[in-house]
């Protein structure tokens, strides 16, 4: 349902005379003139707050449009430069953002967990049942209906995730409701699927990221597990307890950078150190990040010249090599903030199209638009809520 527009705008603060690059996803089928693309229309950002969705223009951030929710939603990229996926007690129900419109569209789910877009496909897990739903990605686009799907669905229901890969293997994490323990490799075969690989040394696997070349990898709780030319290898942890739980990805960078964690029993999602993996070398490398520099899941993103780009609880984004693990920037945004007692609450976030961070401040209830190559804030807004999750296409 649709409120008021603009009724979270109070006030917009842009420099003038700077252009905002940011790049959206459009195609033209072969020997078809294009006329207007997605790209053409410019990027819009999703803002969830408590029991509602606000649309921003990528550009000036002015709010173009508002939707009541669930009071706690998750907002998810399908990956064709207009579609959201969003996750609510029912599925994944479409946000189009350019219309924009909150549509009567769900794919229906069980506990609604991971979207994972990657090359012409979109894959969507269902921890309740541990059923992967598979679609063409451009397929969704503003027909009005869901697109057809391909199913598989795991011998026991488990948080999990799933990918496909340009070939049409499907990657798939292994485990229960208690505990998760690898995953597997799926070819199509017929209407359904056979396995071709499989590894069980990664105890709580959990998140995925695609690098260059299709390497995929997972995370651990005791390093990574890596899927490369058809084949899992396993990456330790040079620490007892080392977890990963989140990768945080360039697809034209054979380096991952991914959260890192020593302590099982540490209090609150605050994390001071990262891991680097180098897929082409099979490394796996902690990085203790500078003293004062802490962030959450939601904290890290890769940008410009594949760095990584951590915004940290001093209210900097840092800039982070993945090759060396040195910082060798500090654009401050936001003022210093506290962890969230609970991984939903309201925190800072950063989320990165082209040279352009948008970035949560939910004290100051402000999202800020940050040119990575400058450091400079370039817009803000002001909403009437917290903002929570971010997402852009």
């Amino acid at each position: 349902m649709k409120t008021p527009q603009h009724r979270a705008l109070r006030a917009v603060t842009a420099v003038a005379g700077v252009s905002l690059a940011l790049s959206a996803c459009g195609s033209t089928a072969e020997g078809e003139e294009s006329t207007t693309t997605e790209a053409d229309k410019g990027s819009r950002l999703a803002v969830s707050y408590a029991n509602g969705i606000a649309v921003l223009d990528g550009k000036t951030l002015e709010v173009v449009d508002e939707f009541e929710t669930e009071e706690f939603v998750r907002l998810n990229p399908i990956g064709d430069g207009r579609n959201l996926a969003v996750t609510t007690s029912k599925g994944f129900q479409v946000l189009d953002t350019r219309t924009p419109e909150l549509t009567d569209l769900v794919f229906p789910a069980d506990t609604g967990g991971h979207v994972v877009h990657h090359g012409d496909t979109t894959v969507l897990y269902a921890d309740g049942t541990g059923e992967t739903t598979i679609f063409d990605t451009a397929a969704l686009g503003d027909a009005g209906k869901l697109p057809e799907t391909t199913t598989w669905t795991a011998p026991e229901a488990h948080h999990g995730v799933s990918i496909v890969l340009e070939d049409g293997t499907l990657l798939t994490t292994v485990g229960t409701e208690e505990s998760r323990s690898g995953a597997i490799a799926l070819t199509p075969k017929g209407s359904s699927f056979e396995q071709v690989a499989a590894n069980d040394a990664c105890p709580g696997i959990h998140g995925e990221g695609t690098a260059a070349g299709e390497a995929v990898v997972f995370g651990c709780e005791d390093g990574a597990l890596l899927y490369r030319d058809g084949a899992f290898e396993k990456l330790q942890a040079p620490d007892e307890f080392g977890r990963m739980g989140n990768a945080y990805v360039s697809e034209t960078s054979p380096l991952i950078v991914g959260d890192y964690k020593t302590d099982p029993d540490a209090e609150g999602y605050l994390l001071d150190a990262v891991t680097l993996i180098d897929t082409e070398k099979s490394t796996f490398k902690p990085v203790a990040l500078p003293e004062g520099v802490e962030y959450t899941f939601r904290d890290v993103a890769r940008g410009p010249e594949d760095l990584a780009y951590v915004l940290a609880t001093d209210g900097s984004i840092h800039v982070l090599d993945p090759a060396t693990g040195e910082i060798t920037d500090e654009y401050p945004v936001v003022k210093p903030w506290e962890g969230p007692a609970e991984w939903q609450d309201p925190h800072p976030a950063i989320k990165v199209s082209g040279d352009i961070a948008y970035v949560t401040e939910p004290a100051a209830k402000t999202v800020h638009a940050v040119d990575l190559t400058t450091g400079e804030i370039t817009a803000s807004v002001e909403l009437d809520e917290q903002p929570n999750e971010i997402a852009v296409t």
